[in-house]
């Protein structure tokens, strides 16, 4: 029986399913050189179906079935899970996987590294000071933290008090080659009800719930076409995804009578080709890491209009590569929309610039060699520590 020597990466995750972040751990997995490191997939309650989107065949996915609240009864559960899979390092992402490194510390794992991905609507601006409290008290278990965005960076050393040394940012990437614009301009989707060479299309992917606010996009695309009656020929808007919000939307574009101008067909899987068949793409969300989603309408040449929260400000140039509007703030992106939709050239030039940005800022190989020398360096420091204790010497345990 042979010994992999690689070491390996547990990712814990609270849900292993649809989502920016989840897509990052996708990334990651699929395009880091298979001979590196091993991975498990550990989520807190469900591996759902978005596991397939894994390419390799040695990742295993480990379900947990948590219920809601603090998992302190799994600790020992967890611990044992640990042991059992030794792990170089456990790597988990945002406040609801950070309760595992206190087992994982417990356990001996010899790097214990968390990420800070984004916001939710308890916490749109970091000012909640019973999260920042239990962050706080979680922090001798880390050995490292990971940033997505300067802001969540800032965050962590004014809020959390994490020494900058311990930190580092690292964007998300995007698969340039995946995402890419059509050759001959937008393309006709299947079961899309608009036709691009006909229609201006924009367009939003990703979960219809409250953070997203896609509803302030449905507000602001009735506002655009009362404004604008001219434009009710030829603008359309494209909103895919499922989640509480979606009713909610298909009511309020009903109720002005502007329905058939909308589709919302719920969530998909083909994303490269939604977004190669818009105009435009537009992220209306109350808080924001780094997108994926921007980065991936990027790639596909589009122009972007979104909402100046979080990490979006990093990712787009005002004006240049598309536009920044207030959160909550339906006219402000009415006025924005109407402004790409009237000069269809000045959208296009934006969008190419996007592309352009992306290419040579926000590539996939970036992000993979940011995540592989912080692995390495971390598993590098501790080294000496870890042959030490093999060899009797007394060796303080590091927190």
């Amino acid at each position: 029986m042979t010994t992999d020597s690689r070491p390996l990466v547990l990712h814990v995750v609270y849900r292993f399913d649809t989502g920016g972040l989840e897509n990052g751990v996708v990334n990651l997995i699929n395009h880091m050189p298979a001979d590196v490191y091993r991975h498990v997939v550990l989520a807190l309650t469900e591996v759902t179906d978005f596991r397939l989107r894994i390419a390799r065949d040695d990742v295993e996915f480990i379900a947990l079935n948590k219920p809601p609240g603090h998992g302190v009864w799994l600790y020992p559960r967890l611990y044992q899970l640990f042991k059992r899979l030794r792990p170089a390092i456990v790597h988990s992402r945002n406040l609801a996987a950070l309760e595992v490194q206190m087992p994982a510390w417990a356990a001996g794992v010899p790097v214990r590294i968390h990420g800070e991905h984004g916001r939710d609507m308890g916490d749109l601006d970091g000012s909640n000071r019973k999260l920042q409290r239990v962050r706080r008290v979680y922090r001798p278990f880390v050995h490292h933290y990971v940033a997505l965005s300067s802001d969540l960076g800032a965050y962590l050393q004014d809020a959390v008090h994490v020494p900058p040394a311990q930190i580092t940012q690292a964007c998300n990437g995007v698969d340039t080659a995946r995402f890419a614009p059509g050759a001959a301009g937008p393309e006709r989707l299947p079961g899309c009800p608009f036709d691009p060479a006909q229609h201006w299309l924009v367009g939003t992917v990703g979960r219809m719930s409250t953070v997203k606010d896609q509803l302030m996009l449905a507000q602001a695309f009735l506002s655009a076409q009362r404004q604008a009656p001219a434009l009710r020929e030829r603008l359309r808007l494209v909103m895919v995804g499922e989640g509480p919000l979606r009713a909610q939307a298909q009511t309020l574009l009903a109720e002005a009578g502007l329905a058939d101008l909308a589709w919302l067909p719920g969530e998909r899987t083909d994303v490269p080709q939604i977004m190669r068949t818009l105009h435009c793409y537009a992220l209306p969300s109350l808080a924001e890491g780094i997108s994926n989603t921007i980065l991936e309408a990027m790639a596909s040449a589009l122009p972007v209009l979104a909402t100046e929260v979080g990490g979006n400000a990093e990712l787009i140039v005002q004006g240049q590569t598309g536009l920044l509007v207030p959160a909550a703030a339906p006219e402000a992106m009415a006025q924005a929309l109407l402004f790409l939709a009237s000069d269809p050239d000045a959208a296009r030039k934006m969008g190419e610039q996007g592309r352009a940005r992306v290419e040579a800022r926000f590539s996939l190989p970036a992000m993979i060699r940011t995540y592989q020398n912080l692995y390495d360096q971390q598993l590098n420091q501790r080294r000496p520590a870890r042959v030490a204790a093999k060899e009797g010497v007394q060796v303080e345990r590091s927190k």
